[in-house]
């Protein structure tokens, strides 16, 4: 039985980043959908209901806190997992983003290949564990 390919919104305002992490993650068999903004990425989200969004927090259109709430603000969106990924890496930050915002993980950029794809496919085992 072929497993199901998860599909994965990169919601990033630097086309080459997503271009990378569509790279890195189609190596290990996902769908990388692109947005290269939050506007963009709210919509693609709504349509495609993805298995997990990965989403940049500094972009010039609407800020990943806003496309943030405003996912988990909406009943259909609610329950996708989010992993922040930006170069706003402060302690602070990090504290913020997961233990008040409650977003499934944090990446700081720059990041590896390896460390990306573990703390998706992390992230993706608890989703099946619940």
């Amino acid at each position: 039985m072929k497993e199901i390919t998860k599909r994965l919104i990169y919601i990033e305002d630097e086309q080459e980043m997503i271009d990378l992490v569509r790279l890195i993650m189609a190596r290990r068999g996902y769908d990388v959908i692109g947005a290269t903004g939050g506007h963009e990425g709210l919509s693609l989200i709504r349509q495609s209901k993805p298995d997990l969004v990965l989403l940049d927090l500094m972009m010039p259109d609407m800020d990943g806190w806003d496309v943030y709430q405003q996912m988990k603000a909406d009943e259909s969106t609610r329950n996708i997992p989010v992993i922040v990924v930006t170069a706003k890496a402060q302690s602070i930050d990090k504290v913020l983003g997961l233990h008040i915002a409650k977003v499934d993980d944090y990446i700081a950029k720059p990041f590896s290949p390896g460390e990306l794809v573990e703390s998706v496919e992390k992230v993706l085992a608890r989703q099946v564990a619940k």
